[in-house]
């Protein structure tokens, strides 16, 4: 590498312009990674000292470091900068810096001044002053100004005002959200501040930041997590898996895993660009269970609202060859939809029907996104819930003395609000769609439920079934065609979600063996007594337990817990008391 040996004459030619606040870029020279040159750790910029001809990667305070010759920031000193040259790049620094701080505080806005009174005085002790033996008005006035005057001492009032304004001109001129005020980490970095005496602390930089401090944060928070990730190996972990949009529409991926010891966010892939097909989302979820490890990983959870899909089957109805019968009996439910979206979506758009809808009701129309599961139910449900209110503001002379273009559609809200048949179909989608509903919101948790998912999908489905049997008034031995379209679909979302390892989970809970549960109704049987269950089970031990003397000894073991042959008699009377865990 060539050197400089300039001795008097500062060397500043073939650079770039110095920045007002960086003045020695002028005394290097920035260029790209050359090969084979003795290049020095600490940034990404590379630069070449313009007198001793080293090339050096860092930033502007290695280059600062380097000419003044300060020790100990990872960077040797020049040695052909001389002491006059020294000086006048001292000199030059410290002038940008001078100017930097004189400009700061010129353009620093005062903060506002104290509120005028006592401030924050306790009533016991001001009554206790405001008391004198003193029969002069001036006496006992100039006392009170001197009590006064202590108290505020005390108190410290004036700088507490100073502080508050502080934090608040913080929180302007950075635009944080007022919301960041509740953070209890917010609050307790200033209570401890003010309860220890930390003498010259200085809070961290820009630097320790996204450095050092970042770096301890995560060691700290992986240590946490280790014995949740020890645990994975020995009891298995389930990966699961859904897509969201941000705030900047891009097509996110989280994988998380799901374990007794509880969930683990794993990462989140940014899908944009991409056709997110089966094979797609089958390369995602193979570099999840690489990186967590295939001997710990159970299950695989692709998306935690397929459930849903099947009441947006019966939805979202359209008429193709294939499902004529099926479009024939639920067509009026996707009106019922089409219907509650037309409203909502005249009212909000409509600034004058609007701040009708706002006077009359205290809740907000909810604008629910088609992404979110059993989007139109959700929508029904906050419907019905302010149905008065949209009747109220429908017969109202406000809505009638409105006039606009569109009287046409204005009108037909008006008579789907006011509609008993519309509202009865309302209900009734609600009704029969609750089971699935609520079956949701029980599996959408984090605590574990894979061996109650067949027994809930079995009642839920005898839920739908009785709520469109009472509606429809007939028989459980009648035949009902609304019925049987419900049930397909059901069947078919069930058939595309249930695993072999469903109906294990199920044939190896304790509770299902008991006869209070097999009493609650005459339909139910043992998990070793249905054929479905136990074919799948089995193909489930075929697959968990290659070798066949293993296999003849789990499966030894299972007709043993399923005949209920127990050492203790207190083990039958528990099953259907304690978690299976527990048991």
């Amino acid at each position: 590498m060539d050197e400089v040996t300039s001795t008097e004459t500062s060397p500043s030619s073939n650079q770039e312009v110095p920045n007002d606040e960086s003045s020695l870029w002028q005394y290097v020279t920035k260029v790209e990674k050359p090969a084979g040159a003795s290049v020095k750790s600490g940034g990404n910029t590379y630069f070449k000292c313009n007198y001793c001809g080293v090339v050096y990667m860092g930033s502007y305070s290695r280059v600062k470091a380097h000419l003044l010759k300060i020790p100990n920031k990872g960077i040797k000193p020049c040695p052909k900068v001389t002491p006059s040259h020294r000086l006048e790049m001292q000199q030059m620094y410290d002038k940008v810096e001078n100017d930097k701080l004189e400009r700061e505080r010129r353009s620093q806005i005062p903060l506002p001044p104290p509120p005028p009174g006592r401030g924050p005085i306790p009533i016991s002790q001001f009554r206790r002053h405001e008391r004198s033996d003193s029969t002069n008005p001036i006496d006992g006035k100039r006392r009170k100004v001197a009590v006064n005057n202590t108290l505020e001492k005390a108190y410290q009032n004036n700088a507490r005002h100073e502080l508050d304004s502080t934090i608040a001109r913080m929180f302007y001129t950075a635009g944080l959200p007022f919301n960041f005020a509740r953070n209890p980490y917010y609050r307790n970095s200033y209570a401890y501040a003010a309860t220890h005496s930390i003498p010259g602390y200085v809070p961290p930089g820009y630097n320790a930041l996204r450095t050092t401090l970042l770096q301890k944060e995560r060691a700290h928070v992986e240590g946490l997590l280790k014995p949740i990730k020890d645990f994975w190996l020995e009891n298995g972990v389930c990966i699961v898996s859904d897509g969201w949009s941000d705030p900047q529409r891009r097509p996110l991926i989280n994988i998380m895993a799901v374990s007794d010891g509880g969930p683990v966010f794993i990462k989140a892939i940014d899908g944009s660009g991409e056709f997110k097909d089966k094979h797609y989302i089958a390369g995602v979820l193979k570099d999840a269970i690489k990186e967590i490890g295939h001997e710990k990983v159970v299950q695989v959870i692709t998306d935690n609202a397929s459930v849903m899909k099947a009441a947006g089957s019966l939805i979202e109805t359209k008429n193709t060859e294939k499902n004529e019968v099926t479009y024939e009996e639920c067509s009026w439910i996707t009106r019922i939809g089409d219907d509650a979206s037309f409203i909502r979506v005249f009212i909000m758009n409509h600034s004058m029907r609007l701040a009708m809808f706002n006077e009359f009701c205290p809740l907000k129309l909810l604008q629910v996104a088609d992404t979110r599961f059993a989007s139109v139910v959700v929508m029904l449900k906050r419907l019905k819930l302010i149905k008065r209110c949209l009747q109220a503001m429908a017969i109202s002379d406000q809505w009638a003395s409105y006039r606009e273009d569109d009287v046409g559609k204005a009108q037909k809200v008006k008579d789907l609000i006011l509609s008993d048949l519309w509202w009865d179909n309302v209900d009734y989608i609600l009704e029969f769609t609750a089971p699935i509903y609520d079956m949701l919101r029980m599996a959408d948790t984090d605590k574990p439920c894979l061996h109650l998912m067949y027994e809930m999908w079995d009642s839920m489905i005898e839920k739908v079934k009785a709520v469109i049997y009472r509606h429809e008034g007939l028989a459980d031995d009648q035949h009902c065609l609304f019925w049987s379209v419900v049930y397909d679909i059901l069947i078919d979302r069930w058939t595309k979600n249930c695993t072999p390892l469903h109906c294990l989970a199920h044939s190896l809970n304790p509770k299902y063996y008991s006869i209070e549960w097999l009493s609650e109704n005459p339909k139910r049987v043992a998990p070793h007594r249905d054929y479905e269950i136990s074919m799948e089970r089995s193909k489930c031990l075929d697959r968990y337990f290659e070798d066949g003397n293993e296999l003849s000894v789990v499966k030894f073991e299972f007709a043993a817990f399923s005949g209920g042959r127990f050492p203790s008699p207190a083990a039958l009377t528990d099953r259907w008391i304690l978690q299976p865990l527990v048991w």
